[in-house]
């Protein structure tokens, strides 16, 4: 017997309209990338948004084609997450870090027909132009007085042209609540990026769960300031949860400095925000140096790498902010786990209770976890044992874009994250491996596979193998290992200076060692927990 309850879809529009409804004057505060502070309300960004899908239709897109986005935290970035999967298209939001090879091939896979990019990072579309497939239209996200030349591009479009004089008025179209929403790209150690696509019914589930009580909780007082990115797995759903929860958003732009930073949680009153541990470091220590105290903060989440037990405590005893440690995945929506206190553990001493949050936390309802041997079989979850962490719920991946990657997919829905863990009795999730090689720096990832391969193109190089090593600031960065060939001088800055430009700025490794042999197994792959214990103790010249 079927319940008798009407069958509506859930779908991302509804967000931006209950918040026009609800929360009109509530406002969203920009930095922008022009400069000025912008400032407006949710009845005004839901007519914008509306203006957006009367532009989209108007070049014609519909229904699963696909629209990227190459911007940072902005209102107008926020107009499009809504105006594009509002009438049934993708939003693509696409990470300007990457590396240009990537940023081509996901844009080409995706199929995208149009981009829309900020003024700053158009240099970022202007390097691939040529190699794009598919777009037919590139939008800067600007007015016409700000409006940049390129030589490179023709026929630029601006935004605000392009939605001015529409009505913002259009009905929003109703549509299977499985549709695909949004699409992010996630690097794994080997191979191109592959494509996590959300649908509207995993979008909303996940959102809800985000503003929950046990996990951050948001509400109408609530003032967010998301400085995870709007173009990484949806700025951790922040962007939908605050608009139905009534919170007011402040977004960044591009300036994530100590001082920029703290000058909108000072001036906006920021009660949540949300960002990697590189971001609240240079936080931390601009207040220390500057003697100034966060002075409306109430809690921090903090994911994408571990969080120092050092930065937990800085955190309370200088401002009065609670941590909230997240672990999770792109192909997660992101969320997982989530450090949160049961009943009387807030009240105990600060010790305990900072270790607590020191761990990757425990799993969020809907997100079903647990961890297997290689052979398939279940581990107890008593913290005795360490074992593969697979997980299952509604905004989970089931499949990648054109069914890449299939081998972390197994029976009944569980998918490999590629994470080894414990999990104690009372469900908190300890981190203690990964299977993966990338590098985890400052929450972005790095492949090793794509560094070994650019550096063994270097002359003089017989072999080269990539292993992250700690940083206090980064959490890990890369370290180069080279075999050289036999009578070959091949130095570090020849190294360096080989790999400048052939990969992302920020993927150079720190240093270079040199040694005689890189062990192999059996089967000729390196074995990089050798390496790893090899340079255990290394300390990196950046460090």
């Amino acid at each position: 017997m079927l319940g008798l309850m009407q069958d509506r879809p859930l779908l991302i529009s509804q967000i931006i309209d209950f918040a026009a409804a609800s929360y009109p004057d509530v406002e969203i505060v920009t930095r922008t990338v022009e400069g000025p502070i912008h400032r407006y309300g949710y009845k005004d960004a839901h007519k914008r948004a509306k203006q957006v899908a009367e532009a989209l239709q108007g070049l014609g897109i519909k229904l699963g084609d696909r629209v990227g986005t190459i911007a940072w935290n902005t209102y107008r970035h926020f107009e499009l997450y809504f105006g594009i999967s509002g009438i049934g298209a993708v939003l693509h939001t696409i990470n300007p870090r990457l590396a240009p090879e990537h940023v081509a091939y996901i844009a080409n896979h995706a199929e995208d027909q149009i981009i829309f990019v900020d003024l700053n990072l158009l240099p970022v579309v202007e390097g691939v132009y040529e190699q794009l497939k598919t777009v037919k239209h590139i939008v800067v996200m600007t007015d016409r007085a700000h409006m940049p030349a390129s030589s490179k591009i023709p026929n630029l479009l601006c935004y605000e042209e392009l939605i001015a004089g529409k009505p913002g008025t259009l009905t929003w179209p109703e549509f299977d609540e499985k549709t695909a929403s949004s699409l992010c790209y996630t690097s794994g150690t080997t191979g191109n990026p592959k494509g996590v696509l959300y649908s509207h019914r995993s979008t909303m589930i996940h959102s809800m769960m985000m503003a929950s009580g046990p996990v951050l909780a948001i509400d109408p007082d609530t003032t967010i300031l998301p400085v995870v990115p709007m173009f990484h797995a949806n700025a951790w759903g922040l962007v939908y949860a605050g608009p139905f929860s009534g919170a007011k958003l402040v977004f960044p732009g591009f300036k994530l400095d100590g001082g920029s930073v703290y000058e909108l949680l000072d001036k906006e009153q920021v009660t949540l925000s949300a960002g990697v541990p590189t971001v609240w470091l240079a936080l931390l220590d601009y207040c220390a140096q500057n003697k100034v105290k966060m002075s409306a903060m109430k809690r921090t989440l903090i994911g994408g790498s571990a969080v120092p037990y050092a930065m937990i405590e800085r955190f309370w005893k200088e401002h009065e902010v609670e941590v909230a440690q997240g672990w999770g995945m792109t192909e997660m929506s992101p969320l997982g786990t989530l450090t949160r206190f049961n009943r009387g553990e807030r009240d105990l001493p600060d010790a305990e209770r900072f270790a607590i949050t020191a761990k990757q936390g425990r799993p969020v309802f809907g997100c079903e976890m647990k961890i297997i041997d290689d052979a398939g079989n279940d581990l107890p979850k008593d913290g005795s044992v360490s074992g593969n962490m697979v997980v299952r719920g509604p905004w989970i991946v089931k499949g990648y874009m054109k069914g890449d990657g299939k081998s972390q997919f197994l029976k009944d829905d569980w998918f490999m994250t590629g994470d080894v863990c414990k999990i104690e009795p009372d469900g908190s999730v300890v981190i203690t491996d990964r299977s993966k090689d990338v590098i985890k720096s400052g929450g972005e990832w790095i492949s090793s596979i794509d560094l070994e391969n650019a550096a063994m193109g270097c002359p003089g190089v017989a072999e080269a193998a990539v292993i992250g090593v700690r940083h206090p600031k980064w959490d890990e960065r890369p370290l180069l290992v080279i075999v050289r060939r036999p009578e070959a001088n091949v130095t570090k800055d020849d190294l360096l200076n080989y790999l400048n430009g052939k990969v992302a700025k920020w993927w150079l490794p720190d240093d270079v060692q040199f040694i005689d042999a890189i062990p192999h197994g059996a089967t000729g792959k390196i074995l990089k927990t050798e390496l790893r214990k090899r340079f255990e103790d290394y300390k990196l010249p950046t460090a």
